[in-house]
């Protein structure tokens, strides 16, 4: 098989530089604009990507990585796995549609992390009534349009052991990966229309590999590609991994008769030259860290490259993953100051340093001599910077004992938190309400320059204003203020701290056509002035019922920012905790007697190995509890988790010890509930009764439903009554419908206990 390509990536952006992609999906979906004219925004879009990477020189590109909503439902549409109640959807584009945001009728699929990222993937249902069948459309066709334009493509597909292991099983006996033997005819097949087509090369991702597996799980990895390399007419077969290490799956895969392995080598610790099979391969080397946004240290990279060179069959030079994770480029940045922007590499920047190492590994470091030079004095330069060392913070936390990371007893607490007067059931929301079109004029009309700040505080309170005219109408027990000033529950907090840089248009994908710009901590963290109060206790001014105050919580601003990779992320937790700590004592101190604290990211930053989860759950935790200590017991501390594998860290949960603790729960029919049941949770609990990714307006009987389950499991002193999630992305009439029926539901259910 042909080895000879030697710089790729292992996956590319596809929302558009200027979120093209986002804009098209959405008014599709609003009915603006046809099918022809959105699939002709992703070819648009497609084109761009490629001819940009090949004009930085890589002489592999990745084809099939661009998606419509998300790669894992492409692949269940590739499989034949879509779930069966949207199988009456004639349209295949929206039935797709219908299978990523349900419709009035048809509930969606979960959605949940992909890996340890921020990236939202849909989940796979897989019942005994699944019938995989392969629908090879969409790869083929982008392979033509690739090869039409010269694009020397490679084909890339999710591969079968992570689609099953990432899949959802619904009914039936045994595991998800005991049907791999049902899939393994279509990914043949495949692989002969992929020959047949042109293609040299694909890639089968395999990620899943990269948390702990099973011996059994690894005898199944070495059947299925022993069994795919044995296929005679198909392309070389790359096998794809990033996130971590490949572990005992490493030797598996080197021992099948596969053609190539790409490994992370910056988040994974592999020992290459002791896997004898690695000889006969031709490895990919994921050396450019394709998940933050640090420029590479091109002779350190370079380094690790040259040790692999005895070991290996042949060697590429590659990102550690798919360039999804990151921006675009850094030119679409006019506000960068030097040198932060010398010690940066988005995701143009990055195909460009995998082939400057590339050139390097073949002809040495007089090749690319300025660009090690330029390099090297960044990386100085970045080093050397006092922003990023603030001895008088660090003493701060030096000084910290275990006694500032908690507060009373939950009893004790409960106690002085009773002359909040609450009823049975208390109904609130999560936080934000839908950014209508005039909150987004005006924060257009501010950065223009339109208008000042005085005009802007004042319409941000004029929306402020009708949110809680609208809640106090509606009925809601505990108000929020709305959130209309926040342009991100992570950004809004970065652009006041010190020690973050927030990005003009660093866009990535979260999920579907949600696009964030998280922003860079570059430095040491500090809060120069109070974030929130100004907005929180005008709300709070407006009505007798208690509001909310709503911070985002440390390890979720980690989470979705680009972080430090210069100092352990326990250290960088702890000084963003106390600049929370200090927020929420000035929130107490002007009268706030209820303060969230979101971390919907807990679950997204554990290892995927076992051996590494405790010691990040422990600082995770303790990073909230210091957070969150400053406070008084009669003040009531409430904190928000969505879309994750609750189970994962359910002790971590019940560990963050808040008050009320509120989780995604409607797609997943309240099973998070037992869970916490298991590890003695008693606190309270808002399990969420109304899913706000979905178009669907949830019925009074269908809440009152789930309420009745969640009381199954929950007494309802501790039981609280919620949506899943924030509204901001859902409009203002479906949201003031959803939460009417949420309203009606508690009282009705109220009125029966």
């Amino acid at each position: 098989m042909d080895t000879t390509f030697t710089a790729t990536v292992l996956g590319s952006p596809r929302i558009g530089p200027r979120r093209e992609l986002k804009r098209a999906v959405e008014a599709y979906w609003a009915g603006r604009i046809g099918a022809d004219a959105l699939l002709a925004t992703g070819a648009e879009l497609r084109a761009g990507m490629w001819a940009q990477q090949q004009a930085a020189g890589l002489d592999a590109i990745p084809v099939g990585t661009f998606s419509h909503y998300d790669q894992m439902l492409d692949t269940a549409v590739m499989l034949g796995a879509l779930p069966e109640r949207v199988s009456d959807i004639d349209d295949p584009l929206d039935r797709y549609f219908a299978a990523a945001r349900g419709t009035d009728t048809v509930a969606p699929l979960e959605m949940t992390k992909w890996f340890d990222t921020n990236y939202h993937y849909l989940v796979p249902e897989i019942s005994p009534g699944t019938r995989f069948a392969l629908d090879p459309s969409k790869l083929l066709g982008e392979l033509a349009e690739a090869r039409a334009q010269d694009v020397p493509a490679r084909p890339a597909v999710i591969g079968p052991v992570t689609f099953l292991l990432l899949s959802k099983k619904v009914d039936g006996s045994g595991t998800l990966l005991d049907r791999v033997d049902e899939l393994l005819p279509l990914y043949a097949e495949l692989l002969g229309l992929l020959a047949e087509a042109g293609a040299e090369w694909v890639q089968i991702d395999e990620p899943a590999l990269v948390a702990d597996r099973t011996a059994d799980d690894i005898a199944v990895v070495r059947r299925v590609y022993d069994e795919l390399a044995a296929v005679v007419q198909r392309p070389a077969i790359l096998v794809a991994s990033y996130f971590g290490s490949l572990g005992d799956a490493l030797p598996a895969l080197a021992a099948t008769g596969i053609d190539g392995i790409a490994v992370d080598l910056v988040a994974g610790a592999d020992t290459l030259a002791t896997v004898p099979g690695l000889a006969r391969k031709h490895v990919v080397a994921g050396v450019v860290d394709g998940r933050n946004v640090w420029r590479t240290d091109l002779e350190r990279a370079l380094g690790t490259l040259v040790t692999l060179l005895g070991s290996v069959g042949s060697l590429a030079v590659s990102t550690s993953c798919s360039l999804l994770h990151v921006p675009y480029t850094l030119d679409a940045e006019t506000g960068l100051e030097e040198p932060l922007r010398s010690w940066l590499a988005f995701g143009a920047e990055k195909s460009v340093e995998v082939v400057t190492l590339a050139t390097a590994l073949r002809q040495g470091l007089d090749a690319v001599v300025g660009a090690v030079d330029a390099g090297r004095a960044a990386l100085r330069s970045r080093r050397e910077d006092p922003r990023l060392h603030d001895q008088s913070l660090r003493a701060r936390i030096d000084a910290l004992t275990s006694g500032t990371r908690g507060r009373g007893g939950a009893d004790i607490r409960r106690k002085a938190q009773r002359g909040l007067g609450l009823p049975l059931l208390p109904t609130t929301t999560i936080g934000s309400y839908p950014q209508t079109r005039e909150i987004r004029v005006a924060r257009a009309d501010l950065r223009k320059g339109v208008i000042d700040d005085a005009e802007y505080r004042r319409r941000m309170q004029s929306q402020i204003a009708e949110v809680v005219a609208l809640q106090e109408e509606l009925g809601l027990d505990v108000l929020v203020h709305g959130e209309p000033e926040r342009n991100d529950m992570v950004q809004y907090f970065a652009e006041q701290l010190g020690g973050f840089f927030a990005t003009e248009n660093g866009w990535v994908q979260s999920y579907g056509s949600r696009c964030v710009r998280p922003p860079i901590l570059y430095g040491d963290v500090r809060r120069p002035a109070p974030m929130t109060t100004e907005w929180i206790t005008y709300a709070q001014s407006l009505t007798e019922k208690p509001v909310k105050g709503m911070l985002t919580g440390p390890v979720t601003i980690l989470a979705w920012s680009f972080v430090r990779d210069d100092q352990p992320l326990a250290e960088t937790a702890d000084q963003v905790a106390l600049a929370i700590r200090d927020e929420t004592v000035d929130l107490q101190a002007a009268g706030i007697r209820i303060i969230q604290v979101d971390e919907p990211a807990l679950r997204e930053l554990l290892p995927l190995r076992a051996a590494d989860q405790q010691a990040y759950l422990d600082w995770a935790v303790g990073a909230f509890r210091l957070a969150t200590s400053g406070v008084a017991d009669s003040t009531q501390i409430h904190t928000h988790l969505c879309y994750s594998e609750f189970g994962e860290v359910i002790e971590a949960i019940a560990g963050l010890d808040a008050d009320v603790t509120s989780l995604e729960a409607a797609r997943s029919h309240m099973e998070v509930l037992g869970d916490l049941n298991e590890v003695g949770f008693d606190l309270g609990v808002g399990p969420g009764v109304y899913d706000i990714h979905s178009p669907r307006v949830p019925g009074v009987d269908e809440i009152a439903s789930l309420l009745k389950e969640a009381l199954a499991a929950v007494p309802a002193e501790r039981l609280w009554v919620n949506p899943d999630c924030g509204l901001k992305t859902r409009g203002v009439a479906e949201t003031t419908e959803s939460l009417r029926h949420l309203v009606e539901a508690a009282r009705s259910v109220r009125a029966g206990l």
